[in-house]
This record gives structure tokens, C-alpha cells and sequence, in this order.
């Protein structure tokens, strides 16, 4: 059977993938989106929820954050306890007015996919890409459940084991580390809204409550590395989040809850985005802890950059393969910006691994110094809460004219 082609295949229809197939559709670029999720499995999945301002200013740019900017919320402080002491962080402040967005990632994933549906592009869910292989001519031969597809290029978006990544000759293998403790994450219905994020810096362990919506929150405990769920009971839970967290009478208190699990804490970056004309962005290329909500934004980062390289990459613009190498490096740099950022934000709010009670208060009293500094208005303070915030503005790649578009999809696979 003669496969299916394409100008560019895009495995996963997450931030990632969907950023990318609007950027590129809009442009008069061929695209086909292949999910393994069900619509309905991938709607539903509840995860990330704090968008940084860049990511919001470049969705907003695309016609694509309507219902963001109308239900979400805008966050320009977090507050971080340590030694009974509740330190706020004006971070619109001291970032000269840049702030985030509150909107669930289930609700962007809904509202992307409806935008590229009316837009005329489809998607296919549960169809999962079994496997990836340049062909003889340079292209890139998919082979998916519902057969063959033949594209120009193939970009995984699909997360860290995708079948794009590992079409690399070296699987895309790069440094990683595990962190020695790991994060129970609980999805929880609260009484009230979470007004701000809040960190708790505690001799027991770290400890964070996020906005979600109106009446459910996201919390985060820390617990030992290899920790079972099974083991933490809901009124166990509860109660070390309100101890924690020092929760008082005017605050949001976790009541039912609706979702529990437990986030090996890992950083990885893949060694290389790209090879040949398989090209990584989001979880595919880079694993960022929770750490400053910064997996999402990298990922619709990667997607906003690789839309003009494979633009450019199409108009011939420079040597062969210059502008998807340019994209390979400007975003590995970005991504190790990212994990220093989160890295350093885990060092702050966690004690060192095994440190005696004995030595508790010492390492205690140091962060809270350092929370100080960050709080106050200068030079450190301005650098974290521009680099919390998402200062800055992504690339809006610039659309084609309409007369042009006819020959670019025609140009699907080089033949």
C-alpha cells in the first residue's frame, strides 16, 4: 500500500505538538498529528497549570488564548515559609509587571484542539506511531496503525520514550540526573481558592500548594525516593500538608482527594534535538522537574522557535539543515537555562539529603536568607522573578502569502 504524505509529521498532541501544527498550518504547511490517546483520555489528563508570560503573549499573538485570558487567573506573588516566618515574593513587582497566568493544561490542550479543528486541521487520536526511519530518498517513513506516512519531517513532542527519539542512532541519550528524594503529588478539592503558590521550606520535608481552579488545588510533599503511594493514606496526607504547610483557619485546607501519585524527580536533557530531519521539542528533548512550572512553558518555547526553522529549512534559506541546527542550539541552551533554574529553585526549598537533625536549623536559617534576598527589590530579586515569570517574548513566525502556500504543501516529501 502507497503511504500517506505529509510536509511535516508531528508525534504527540500535547503544548508541544499542537503549538506546532497551528504555527505551521497557518503558514500553508502540511501537517499530520498522530496521538495515542484517546481525545477523551487526553482532555482529561490533569497536569500542569501556571503559564508563564511569554507563553501567554505568544498564544495571544496566534488568535489562541481567548478563553485563557477570560476563565484564567494573572499571579504576581508566591509565598515561601521557613522557620514560622511566611516571606511573600512580589515577583510582578520586582519583575517590572511581568506575571503568570492560572489555567489548567486540560483546558489549553481543549482549547488548542478546537482552534485547529476549526482551522480545518484534524488530528488522529489513539493512533499511535509504532515506528520511525528515514527512507531512501530523505524523507522520513512513520508507520502508524492506520498505515504508512511518508513526511519531509518527523518531530517528536511525545515525551521522554518516543518513537522519534529513539529513531536517533543513540536513542537522543544525554546527561540526566535523579534527585535523591521524590514529590507525592495530590489534586485535592479546597474550601477556598489558593490565592497564591506557596512553598513550604520544612525540617520534615518540602512541601507546595498551586492554584488550579476556583475549588481544587494541586499540593506536592516531599518524600523519600522509591515512595509508594499505597503507603500514604488520605488523613495522613491531609495532615502533613496542613502541618507543612502551617496552614491557619483563613487558608485553603485539602479535603477530598480526587488524585495521588508520586513524581520520580528527574532532570534530563537530550544530548541532540535534531537529526537529519527528525527533530525533538518538549518532554521528547528535555525532562524539567516541577520545579517553577517550567516543563509546559519550555515546551510551547521549543515549539514557537522549531515553527520559523522549519519554515526557513523550507525556503531554502542558508546551507542545508542551517536553521534546524540554529534551532538545536538556541534551544539546548535554553533548556539548560531552564534546568539550572529549576535546580536551583530544589536546592532552595530542600535540605541536603541525609543532614542530621542536628544541623536542620543551620541549613535552615541559610535559606531563609536567601528567600529574603530574592524578596527584596534589586538586582537578585529582579533576576529570579523575570526568570520565574517567564519574562521576555517568544518568536511569532511570520506566515507566508497566501499565493505561496500551494507550493510549499506540494513540496511534502522532495519528490
Amino acid at each position: 500500500m502507497t503511504p500517506r504524505t505529509t510536509t511535516v509529521a508531528v508525534v504527540g498532541a500535547g503544548p508541544a505538538g499542537l503549538v506546532l501544527a497551528h504555527g505551521l498550518r497557518r503558514a500553508g504547511v502540511e501537517v499530520a498529528v498522530h496521538e495515542r490517546l484517546s481525545r477523551a483520555e487526553l482532555e482529561a489528563t490533569a497536569r500542569a497549570g501556571v503559564l508563564e508570560h511569554r507563553v501567554v503573549e505568544h498564544l495571544r499573538a496566534l488568535g489562541l488564548a481567548d478563553r485563557l485570558t477570560a476563565e484564567g487567573e494573572r499571579h504576581g506573588r508566591c509565598e515561601i515559609s521557613c522557620l514560622g516566618e511566611r516571606v511573600v515574593v512580589d515577583y510582578g513587582a520586582l519583575s517590572g509587571g511581568v506575571r503568570h497566568w492560572v489555567y489548567p493544561q486540560q483546558s489549553l490542550v481543549r482549547d488548542l484542539i478546537a482552534a485547529y479543528e476549526r482551522d480545518g486541521g484534524t488530528i488522529a487520536f489513539g493512533s499511535p506511531v509504532e515506528s520511525v526511519a528515514p527512507d531512501g530518498d530523505g524523507a522520513v517513513l512513520l508507520r502508524t496503525a492506520a498505515g504508512g506516512l511518508r513526511a519531509r519531517y518527523a518531530v517528536g513532542c511525545e515525551g521522554a520514550h518516543g518513537v522519534v527519539a529513539a529513531a536517533f542512532p543513540d536513542g537522543a541519550a544525554g546527561p540526566q540526573r535523579r534527585y535523591p528524594y521524590d514529590w507525592l503529588t495530590v489534586l485535592a478539592r479546597i474550601d477556598r481558592p489558593v490565592a497564591a503558590v506557596r512553598y513550604a521550606v520544612h525540617a520534615d520535608g518540602f512541601a507546595g500548594m498551586m492554584p488550579r481552579t476556583a475549588d481544587v488545588g494541586r499540593f506536592y510533599l516531599e518524600v523519600p525516593a522509591g515512595e509508594r503511594v499505597e503507603d500514604w493514606a488520605a488523613g495522613r496526607i491531609r495532615a502533613e500538608l496542613v502541618r507543612r504547610l502551617d496552614l491557619g483557619g483563613g487558608d485553603p485546607r485539602p479535603g477530598e482527594l480526587l488524585e495521588t501519585g508520586v513524581l520520580r524527580m528527574r532532570g534530563r536533557v537530550a544530548g541532540r534535538f535534531r537529526h537529519g530531519r527528525l527533530l525533538l521539542a518538549g518532554d521528547a528533548a528535555h525532562t524539567v522537574t516541577p520545579s517553577g512550572a517550567k516543563g509546559l512553558n519550555s515546551a510551547v518555547a521549543d515549539a514557537a522557535d522549531l515553527v520559523g526553522a522549519l519554515l526557513a529549512d523550507l525556503r531554502g534559506a542558508g546551507g542545508a539543515g542551517d536553521a534546524l541546527d540554529g534551532y538545536q542550539q538556541r534551544r539546548l541552551e535554553a533548556a539548560w537555562r531552564t534546568q539550572e533554574f529549576s535546580d536551583r529553585l530544589l536546592e532552595l526549598l530542600h535540605l541536603p539529603a541525609g543532614l542530621p537533625p542536628e544541623q536542620r536549623e543551620f541549613a535552615l536559617r541559610l535559606r531563609l536568607e536567601r528567600i529574603h534576598r530574592i524578596a527584596r527589590p534589586g538586582p537578585e530579586g529582579a533576576e529570579f522573578a523575570r526568570a520565574y515569570a517567564g519574562a521576555g517574548e517568544l518568536p511569532v513566525a511570520g506566515v507566508w502569502p497566501p499565493a505561496q502556500r500551494t507550493a510549499v504543501a506540494s513540496r511534502s516529501t522532495g519528490r
